[in-house]
């Protein structure tokens, strides 16, 4: 199949120019398309044959619900049995914006596109591109990342084609996304929020806008391999570069001090090592592949490089990562919450 590539100026452009990229979603195919978060890869929500193609480009498990992309609140209604108080509270907050809400589906929406669940997952993208597309498309559109199953999430397009090229008809092309982690993802369907999945919008910010939110124990361990993920990204390892990854948590000193012996230890036996520090370590390491994901005392550039760079070890064939750790608040309870399924959770505490 070939694959086409088709750039977007998100800042400048007409809905006429998506028109051809909505045709293929209307008709069953898929577009890898851009959003706030991260690449997409877009199926018609309510085409059964379309969550099967999406789950085989990305050689995604089954069982692993997709997110409901919509355009307005009238999109919400046509997909959900109800909309529970807390969830129209945090979409009053936070839509369009980087978070999905679960809640109970409405029969239109095919399991196929839910993992085999009775709860859907639903988020309006702020990202001009994708608004656009959707209205274009005038239904709702499923797409979890745009990445093989298992790898790095996308942030450019270059990404998706490196993953997908050949495999699906068309990318859309508008730049690096902006926020660089998927969205937050909170289960409305208890009398108390869940968060399940953190990302741009944090815990302290949903709490800020409804009281109590509980945090699901799959965002700091493994999830038994018997359970049925309620979203994207619970179960199954994620983000995942081809090297072993190692997160080294604990005061910096000891952080840097610990994964420079790591390191030599590694280079000693041959390794080629890989090392992920911030602007405000990076003179601690030698003699190693070091790559800076942004400032600490600024997680957000931390969080919106995170993913480029895993992405970069494969290619530069390292046989080893180390990794400094992050505190579990604000966005670095997003980034810690990626590192740790990309790792495996192998992580040394110092």
């Amino acid at each position: 199949m070939h694959t086409k590539i088709l750039k977007i100026n998100r800042d400048a452009f007409s809905q006429s120019e998506l028109h051809e990229a909505a045709g293929i979603i209307r008709n069953g195919g898929l577009v890898a398309f851009p959003t706030e978060t991260v690449y997409g890869l877009g199926g018609n929500a309510f085409d059964p044959e379309a969550a099967s193609r999406i789950y085989a480009a990305k050689g995604r498990p089954g069982d692993n619900p997709l997110i409901v992309h919509i355009a307005d609140m009238d999109g919400l209604k046509e997909i959900v049995a109800q909309v529970p108080e807390s969830a129209a509270t945090l979409a009053a907050r936070f839509w369009p914006g980087p978070m999905t809400l679960v809640m109970k589906k409405k029969s239109i929406v095919p399991e196929r596109t839910t993992g085999g669940l009775d709860t859907v997952a639903v988020r309006m993208p702020v990202h001009p591109v994708a608004a656009a597309l959707i209205r274009e498309c005038g239904l709702p559109i499923a797409a979890p990342s745009a990445n093989r199953s298992g790898r790095p999430s996308t942030t450019t397009a270059q990404h998706c084609i490196e993953d997908l090229d050949g495999i699906i008809p068309m990318i859309i092309d508008s730049g690096a996304v902006d926020i660089g982690l998927e969205s937050t993802i909170v289960d409305c369907t208890g009398d108390i929020p869940v968060l399940l999945r953190p990302g741009g919008i944090t815990l302290e910010m949903l709490r800020d806008a409804v009281g109590r939110v509980d945090i699901d124990p799959a965002i700091t361990g493994p999830v038994d391999a018997g359970v049925k993920p309620r979203a994207p990204g619970m179960k199954y390892r994620h983000y995942a570069p081809e090297a072993e990854l190692t997160i080294v948590t604990g005061s910096p000193e000891r952080v840097q001090a610990k994964i420079s012996e790591l390191a030599e230890a590694a280079r000693s036996g041959g390794k080629r090592v890989g090392i992920i520090a911030t602007e405000e370590s990076r003179d601690a390491y030698h003699d190693c592949d070091l790559k800076v994901m942004g400032l600490r005392s600024d997680e957000s550039t931390v969080a919106h490089n995170l993913f480029a760079i895993l992405r970069e070890y494969d290619d530069d064939g390292v046989d080893v990562i180390y990794s400094e750790g992050f505190n579990d608040s604000g966005i670095g309870r997003a980034i810690m919450n990626r590192l740790r399924k990309a790792a495996g959770y192998r992580i040394l505490e110092v």
